[in-house]
């Protein structure tokens, strides 16, 4: 009895670590590196790696290190400091999940001058069918932690059904960064906001447009 009561126990734990959300906080990646394999058991393009999560990245989906952690960027408030995820090249990223991934996608971004968009597919490289569209409004800036224009970070996330294998993150060069993408939730990090974090998402919708500011600092 002891021992189909630990098998069951054991089952359990099994079960519940597998439905965690997957969380990417592109910390331990270098300023201006090319993500690449870095989720992957691989490296980026500066030769940083992380845990092999099965992730791959675009070749032009960059990291980027807070001005004030003594990188490049134009920001503040994200919510895994110091370092996100952006792009300068194209008009999207595209990641890819090679085990795939469902339930829902979620992250954190923030973008004052242009809004973007994200896709989610049922296939790798960012075709095949459609499982959710999420538009990503512009949103406010409070001028950063203690600089940085892009800040604060909003959370926004779609629900779907089926198994995703990528997602193209789309928007204009330079102008909207991402943080804490979550796999397996709507919302980043896989918990509920609470009331205060709902409002601040909520006014963060309404937008606003500071023309000329980079995500990057000259």
């Amino acid at each position: 009895m002891k021992k189909m009561i630990l098998a069951v126990i054991l089952v359990s734990m099994a079960l519940t670590a597998n439905a965690a959300p997957i969380v990417l906080t592109f910390e331990g990646l270098q300023n201006y590196e090319s993500i690449g394999g870095f989720y992957s058991g691989g490296a980026g393009s500066l030769g940083s790696s992380g845990p092999n999560l099965g992730i791959t990245f675009s070749t032009n989906t960059l990291a980027i290190i807070d001005a004030d952690a003594g990188g490049s960027g134009n920001f503040g408030g994200e919510p895994s400091p110091s370092t996100i995820m952006f792009f300068l090249e194209g008009d999207s990223a595209i990641m890819n999940v090679l085990a795939g991934f469902d339930t829902g996608f979620s992250f954190f971004y923030s973008a004052i001058n242009n809004p973007g968009s994200v896709n989610v597919y049922d296939n790798f490289d960012g075709i095949g069918n459609i499982l959710a569209s999420l538009d990503i409004p512009t949103t406010l800036s409070d001028g950063g932690d203690p600089n940085g224009n892009f800040s604060p970070f909003f959370g926004i996330g779609v629900g779907f059904s089926g198994i995703a294998k990528s997602v193209s993150f789309a928007g204009v060069q330079d102008q909207i960064g991402f943080d804490d993408i979550t796999f397996g939730s709507v919302t980043p990090g896989g918990v509920v906001p609470e009331p205060s974090t709902a409002l601040l998402l909520g006014i963060g919708l309404i937008g606003t447009a500071l023309a000329g500011r980079r995500m990057r600092r000259a």
